[in-house]
This record gives structure tokens, sequence and C-alpha cells, in this order.
């Protein structure tokens, strides 16, 4: 049975036609439609308090934005839990080449987040990727991508301060973060 690979543009005249609803948990990877795994209490918890971390320490000269389409390619995006960006480079601007940091929070699918999604990332030229456990509050940081997968990854534990290699001041120590 032959196999229909999809667009992007293909993907959003869908959804303006109704057939795809506008918060359908979904991702395109070259081509082929992905179901993403419903979000646990953990990912919200910890995705809440890092939107609040984060929205007081941002400079001026950059922006974030939370679960956004992350296009890729005309045939791949990705839904990450937030992307840093210039915000002279705006959202309509943001891509893989404009993108400093992608955030992905993953309980049930860290598996998944640190393998074919960070192969993606990597692929797609990617500069920093965290992919942080909502359960353990581990983070394994991906940088220096190539074609291949990230050359260097670093597994940070949930006492040690996590610093973005593009900005310090958005620094965070995930076990001290209000997690109510």
């Amino acid at each position: 049975m032959l196999r229909r690979r999809f667009t992007l543009d293909e993907l959003e005249k869908m959804t303006a036609a109704g057939i795809l609803g506008e918060d359908e948990r979904i991702e395109l990877i070259g081509g082929d439609v992905v179901p993403m795994t419903p979000k646990g209490n953990h990912h919200e918890v910890v995705k809440a308090a890092l939107n609040w971390h984060w929205a007081r320490r941002t400079p001026d000269h950059l922006r974030f934005v939370p679960e956004t389409t992350l296009r890729l390619a005309s045939d791949t995006y990705l839904e990450p839990d937030f992307v840093f960006f210039d915000r002279e480079t705006g959202i309509a601007g943001l891509s893989a080449e404009t993108a400093h940091l992608v955030v992905e929070i993953a309980d049930t699918s860290y598996a998944y987040d640190i393998g074919r999604k960070a192969a993606l990332y990597a692929m797609f030229g990617i500069p920093e990727l965290w992919v942080i456990h909502a359960v353990k509050l581990e983070t394994r940081i991906h940088r220096q991508p190539s074609l291949t997968g990230y050359r260097t990854t670093s597994d940070i534990a949930a006492d040690r301060c996590l610093v973005p290699a593009f900005c310090e001041s958005l620094a965070v120590m995930l076990g001290e973060l209000d997690l109510r």
C-alpha cells in the first residue's frame, strides 16, 4: 500500500477546511502526520513555571514563544514547548536558522524527544536543544548540531543551573522553580 506524504501547506488547508482541528496535537515529519502524546500534569506544571521564570528574565532583544509551530521544511514541522529567537526576527521569521534554543518538556515522550526529535532538530541545525524530563526534572542539553545528530550532550540534574549558550541571563535551576 502506498503511503501519502503531506506538506505543511496541505495540512494548513485541511485545518482551514475543518478536516483537522486547530488544537489537534500532531507534528509533520518528512510528510508523515505523527500524533503527539497527551500532556501530563507534570508537563503542564513545569511549562507554566518556566514560562513565568523566562517571562521575567528575557532581555528586550530576545523573544520566546511557547507551543508554536516550528517550520523546518515544507514537509516537516514540530511543536516544541519553547523557542527562543531575536525580537527583530518576529514570529513570521521564525525558522531553524533563526531559533537560538528549543526546549521540549517530556514525561511519557522522553525517549522519543531525546531520540528521533533530537535527531531532527540537529539535522535542521537548531543550535541548542533542551529536553527536560518533567517528572525527574533532569535535562539533557544538546549542542553542536550536525546532519547525523548533536555532537555534544550532557545530562543536568535539577539542582544544577541550566545556562543557554546564547544568553546567560536566561539561566534556570529547575529544582528552585515554584512547581505548585
